[in-house]
């Protein structure tokens, strides 16, 4: 199996557990555990709850997960600009 096989998912993390694990709500309602993955923790890349995350599963185990990206809302530049 390749690299690039994998389903990718947009979940909201629901609860912080031990170890860097978290328990995230998929988009289609499913609970799953996930995992921080090793470039966010090389970087040192903090997930809270609350946060919209993008979550990589293999097909063959889908109760798990790896979180490779977290969506963060970032007020533009174009609201503190007004002349």
């Amino acid at each position: 199996m390749a690299k690039d096989d994998v389903i990718v998912f947009s979940g909201v993390v629901e609860d912080s557990l031990p170890n860097t694990m978290f328990r995230v709500r998929l988009e289609n309602g499913h609970k799953i555990l996930a995992t921080v993955c090793g470039k966010m923790r090389k970087l040192r890349i903090w997930v809270n709850v609350g946060e919209h995350v993008r979550v990589e599963m293999t097909p063959y185990d889908l109760d798990k997960g790896r979180i490779t990206f977290v969506e963060r809302n970032r007020p533009s530049n174009d609201a503190t600009t007004s002349a």
